[in-house]
């Protein structure tokens, strides 16, 4: 999961090498936090949280089809 994400935020932004993903156990499920340099916030946001919607949403949905639950936190 974690790769994925990574995958999934390097190829959206312009500063790939800023990109850093954490993972942590919390509630039973598992809690993804990403990180990218602040140039590159709109990017992975989107307009009106769109971008950030969808990563959400495919990562709740990979987890699903591997019997377990994530959530994606981006932070400043």
């Amino acid at each position: 999961m974690k790769e994925l994400l990574t995958y999934i935020a390097q190829n959206l932004v312009d500063h790939p090498d800023a990109v850093s993903v954490s993972e942590r156990e919390g509630d039973g499920e598992t809690v993804l936090e990403l990180r990218v340099a602040p140039d590159d916030m709109g990017k992975v946001i989107g307009r009106q949280g769109r971008i950030a919607k969808e990563i959400r949403a495919l990562m709740r949905s990979v987890a699903q089809r591997q019997g377990g639950k994530v959530s994606v936190e981006i932070i400043d």
